[in-house]
C-alpha cells in the first residue's frame, strides 16, 4: 500500500502553504464516516479565503490522483475553541492565555501559560487554601504528562 490519505493530504497542505510563515498545519484525520478533516491555523488566525484555497488545492489533487477509494467530504477549517492544542506552535501562539490541562494521573491543572519549550510548558496557577489568601504557584509540566490542553475562553 502506498502513502496514507492523511500523509498525502499533509504533503498537499504543506505544498500549498509553503512560503506562508504565518500558517501551519495542525492535523489531518480521515474519519470512518468519510469526513476528511484538515485543521490549519495561523499565528494570527486563518481566513476563510485561506481555508477555501487550501481546500481547492487538496481536493483537486486528491481527485486527479484518485487518492481516496471511497466517497468522502473534505473539510478545511481552523481548530475550534474547544479543540485541544496539538502542536508546539499552538502552545506558543497561546502563551499568556489561561489553559486547562488534563494530566496522565487523571488530575487537572488550570493556569496561565507562561512559557513553552520542546520538553515542557510552564504555567502559573492560583492556589487558594481554606482561610488563606490565594498564592501563585509556578510549575513546569512535561509534555509526556499531558493528555490534553485546552485554552480557557473568558467572556468578560
Amino acid at each position: 500500500m502506498g502513502v496514507s490519505i492523511e500523509n498525502r493530504v499533509k504533503a498537499l497542505v504543506d505544498e500549498k502553504i509553503a512560503g506562508r510563515d504565518d500558517l501551519f498545519l495542525v492535523g489531518v484525520k480521515m474519519h470512518a464516516n468519510g469526513r476528511l478533516e484538515v485543521l490549519v491555523d495561523g499565528d494570527n488566525g486563518i481566513s476563510i479565503q485561506d481555508c477555501a484555497e487550501i481546500s481547492r488545492h487538496v481536493g483537486f489533487h486528491l481527485e486527479e490522483e484518485d487518492a481516496v477509494p471511497h466517497a468522502y467530504r473534505l473539510e478545511v477549517s481552523s481548530p475550534g475553541i474547544d479543540t485541544p492544542l496539538m502542536s508546539l506552535r499552538q502552545y506558543h501562539k497561546n502563551e499568556g492565555r489561561n489553559i486547562r490541562i488534563k494530566l496522565q494521573d487523571g488530575s487537572t491543572k488550570e493556569g496561565k501559560l507562561l512559557a513553552v519549550t520542546d520538553e515542557y510548558i510552564t504555567i502559573v496557577e492560583k492556589i487558594k487554601e481554606k482561610g488563606k489568601k490565594a498564592v501563585e504557584h509556578q510549575s513546569d509540566i512535561p509534555f509526556g504528562n499531558i493528555i490534553t490542553t485546552k485554552v480557557l475562553i473568558s467572556f468578560k
